[in-house]
C-alpha cells in the first residue's frame, strides 16, 4: 500500500513500512538462529583447528629427522710401503719396491710441492706413502720414513744417553754401521766400522762377552 501526494507538477510517493512482526518472523528470526548455531560451532572448530594444526607439525618434524643426512664415514688414508730405489728430482718421481719374494714389484709415485716429507725419499731406505689418485696418476701426499722393525732384546737408545754413557766412561762397544768411507771422513770417539752390508763378513769383530753392552749408529733412519 502506498500514497501519492502531488505538489505542484512534483509527485512524491511515500511507502508504507511493512510491520516489524514481519521481520521477527521472518528474515530477521532466521539471521538471529543463524548466528546462535554459529556461536554453538565455535568452539568445535577452534578444536579441530588446533588439532589440525598439531598434527601437521608432528609430521613436519618427523619429515625432518627422517631426511637428515647419516654423518659421513671417515675416509680411510691410503698408502704404500716398501723401499724407496730411485727419485728423480727433475721428474718429480718416486720409484718404489713394495711386496717380497715373487711378488715384489716397482710402482712408480709422482710428487709435487704439496708433498710433505719429500726428503724421506731417500734412495735404499723403507719408507710409508701417503697417495692420492688424480686421473690415471698417483701423487705422493705424505712421506714417512718407514723404520726397520727391532728383533727381541733390541731397544732404541736416545743421542743424550749414548754421550751420557761415554761422558761416565761406562764399559760397552760402540759400533758404526755405516758405510767404510763414512767412518773414515768421522765417527764418535771409540766407535769400530761394521758396515751392515759386510756384517756377516766382521762379525769377529764383536766382543766375545755376550753380556756386554752393544750400541749401534748408523747415518739413516734404519
Amino acid at each position: 500500500m502506498h500514497f501519492a501526494v502531488g505538489l505542484s507538477s512534483t509527485v512524491f510517493h511515500f511507502h508504507q513500512p511493512r510491520p516489524l512482526a514481519e521481520y521477527k518472523n521472518g528474515k530477521y528470526m532466521k539471521e538471529e538462529s543463524m548466528k546462535k548455531k554459529a556461536q554453538k560451532l565455535l568452539p568445535f572448530c577452534l578444536m579441530a583447528a588446533l588439532l589440525t594444526c598439531g598434527c601437521a607439525a608432528t609430521e613436519a618434524t618427523q619429515q625432518t629427522a627422517v631426511i637428515q643426512p647419516p654423518p659421513a664415514a671417515a675416509t680411510q688414508q691410503q698408502v704404500y710401503k716398501g723401499k724407496v730405489v730411485g727419485k728423480s728430482n727433475k721428474a718429480k718421481i718416486i720409484s718404489l719396491e713394495v711386496g717380497k719374494g715373487d711378488k715384489a714389484k716397482t710402482i712408480t709415485i709422482k710428487f709435487d710441492k704439496n708433498t710433505k716429507g719429500i726428503e724421506h725419499a731417500a734412495k735404499g731406505h723403507g719408507a710409508i706413502i701417503a697417495y692420492e689418485k688424480r686421473g690415471n696418476d698417483i701423487y705422493a701426499t705424505s712421506i714417512k720414513q718407514k723404520l726397520a722393525k727391532m728383533p727381541a732384546g733390541v731397544t732404541e737408545i736416545s743421542v743424550a744417553d749414548v754421550k751420557a754413557l761415554i761422558d761416565k766412561d761406562e764399559d760397552f762397544e760402540l759400533i758404526d754401521s755405516r758405510p767404510a768411507h763414512r767412518y773414515s771422513s768421522s765417527h764418535l770417539p771409540g766407535a769400530i766400522s761394521i758396515p751392515v752390508c759386510e756384517m756377516k763378513e766382521l762379525i769377529g769383530l764383536l766382543p766375545k762377552h755376550k753380556d756386554k753392552l752393544l750400541i749401534f749408529y748408523c747415518g739413516g733412519p734404519t
